[in-house]
């Protein structure tokens, strides 16, 4: 079994602190959803747990079966076992999908891996037209067929942890749908994953084993299914009117632009070292 452990997580983003004591556990076959007002910081874990540049950690620790993550830059936290699936997905002009997963692999394996049959094979699972595998990664997509693409890259990776940043963002019905199920496959083979979203229906295909309300850089409440289906009802006027740290939370909504101005100077490169 593999667990992702976060505790006592704080993370800045320049001179603003976005996340503050966010304690989490992922372990392998669990599926945890994160949830939370926009500016909470939800995209700001999922670049910390993969050290993407400009995201400094500022307390507690990040771990993946008890090695410590902070120190290490991304291309070892995903050969560790970690995968992020990414909001907006990388454009990479002149390197296919298959360069890419042959050259991942290659590092992770002395073994030759025949990369073009387990993503034809994958791509026919979820409805992602064949051709594009040769396509430049991600140019030229659709936002839906970015996310086929991603998750197609998630099966042939076969990590132990994937992170999925809004997996839900423009995905019409039968995307989402052929997305989330066979998200769900890998986890009844053992992936663990932790699932940002703003909404309960990708929970309807890819059902939560807990799920947690993230306010103000800080986990407000965590809970099963159930509180997923309370926050499509009534939204997050409780949690935010409960936090006692009003301050921390118009901090966070906040520093959304400071966020956004920051990720705007970082390096192009999303898996650069952000040690360098």
């Amino acid at each position: 079994m593999t667990t992702l452990t976060i505790k006592n997580l704080g993370v800045a983003v320049g001179d603003q602190q976005i996340l503050d004591g966010v304690n989490l556990e992922v372990s392998s076959g669990e599926v945890h959803a994160v949830m939370g007002p926009n500016g909470s910081g939800k995209s700001t874990l999922s670049n910390a747990i993969m050290g993407k540049a400009g995201y400094q950690i500022t307390s507690g620790s990040l771990e993946l079966d008890g090695q410590d993550l902070s120190s290490l830059p991304t291309w070892a936290r995903a050969q560790a076992g970690l995968f992020l699936a990414m909001q907006y997905p990388t454009e990479v002009p002149g390197v296919s999908v298959r360069e890419t997963l042959e050259l991942a692999l290659a590092e992770r394996s002395t073994h030759r891996i025949d990369v073009q049959s387990m993503l034809i094979e994958e791509a026919n699972k979820i409805g992602l037209a064949s051709d594009l595998l040769d396509r430049a990664l991600n140019v030229d997509m659709s936002g839906g067929e970015k996310k086929r693409n991603e998750t197609a890259q998630l099966a042939v990776l076969a990590p132990q942890i994937a992170v999925l940043d809004e997996l839900d963002s423009g995905l019409d019905i039968d995307a989402l749908r052929a997305c989330a199920e066979r998200i769900e496959v890998m986890t009844e083979e053992g992936l663990g994953v932790l699932c940002i979203t703003h909404y309960h229906r990708l929970l309807d295909y890819l059902p939560a084993d807990r799920v947690h309300i993230l306010v103000g850089g800080r986990i407000a409440e965590s809970g099963g299914p159930e509180l997923a289906r309370e926050l499509e009802a009534d939204g997050y006027a409780r949690f935010v009117e409960s936090d006692n740290d009003s301050e921390g939370v118009s901090v966070a909504i906040g520093g959304l632009s400071q966020q956004t101005s920051a990720s705007q100077t970082e390096l192009d490169d999303p898996f650069a070292d952000p040690l360098a």
